[in-house]
């Protein structure tokens, strides 16, 4: 089968190695890029060459998860930074560079974002309480073995790209997360923000064709149209590419 006959191939990282656990992911992941018309590939932490996992893929979808390791972006400790991961951290960084520089569709949710924002130079708020303040929760304190999502307003700029396929500018978001956004790399923009405290809630490429991070979790929406609307237009994108084109370019060997 050739590759513009077959669905999209989309890869997605997975939780690091966890003692005796096996590698995983949340199975809303896998869903919403089935639904969409991909073809969802896991991605374990372990592989050094980035060129070896993406080249036969069309898109790349970073997930959410613990935090990134303060020391990636020059940032600090803070007593609430929990789950991290330096093999995970290391392997979405890698990922999330040759993504950017070969032109691959990509993804990034949650912490995913803020993987493609420390991949180029950027640095995170370590606990948004310290700087937002609580007039929104982006999420509620866990208990053992739980996590609790909560739901907030979000305003998406109407010349963005993400307002073009979700069709809105305001939407309901479900979120699960304590750091975010504090200084944008070169090359990204911010094109939403939470409504009532303003906190940066996603950033898109102004170069690349389709890079894309949303702080929110959209897949845990599976109802929702708005938010399946940005896997759908992701796939989209990574069938539309010209793979002759990504393959010619990739010089990471």
């Amino acid at each position: 089968m050739s590759r513009k006959s077959r669905p999209a191939l989309i890869g997605i990282t997975t939780y690091g190695r966890q003692e005796a656990l096996p590698f995983s992911l949340p199975p809303a992941y896998l869903d919403a890029v089935r639904s969409a018309g991909g073809t969802p590939i896991l991605l374990p932490p372990g592989e050094t060459d980035p060129a070896i996992l993406l080249e036969p893929l069309d898109g790349l979808i970073i997930p959410g998860g613990g935090d990134i390791n303060p020391k990636c972006y020059n940032g600090s400790y803070h007593p609430s930074i929990y789950s991290v991961d330096c093999d995970r951290d290391a392997f979405e960084l890698k990922l999330a560079e040759f993504a950017l520089k070969n032109h691959l569709p990509v993804l990034g949710i949650c912490r995913g974002l803020q993987i493609l924002i420390v991949s180029g130079g950027g640095s995170l708020i370590p606990h948004v309480p310290d700087v937002y303040g609580t007039s929104v929760l982006h999420r509620l304190d866990p208990e053992p073995g739980k996590r609790f999502p909560t739901e907030h307003k979000v305003k998406i700029h109407k010349d963005s790209r993400l307002a073009s396929f979700i069709q809105q500018t305001h939407i309901s978001v479900v979120s699960w997360h304590h750091q975010a956004v504090q200084k944008l790399p070169s090359g990204w923009r911010a094109v939403a923000h939470a409504v009532e405290d303003g906190l940066i809630e996603a950033v898109e490429h102004t170069d690349h064709p389709w890079a894309i991070g949303v702080q929110w979790h959209p897949e845990l929406s599976k109802d929702d149209p708005n938010h399946q609307r940005i896997f759908q237009a992701f796939v989209a994108a990574t069938q539309n590419k010209t793979q002759k084109g990504l393959i010619e370019s990739m010089n990471y060997r």
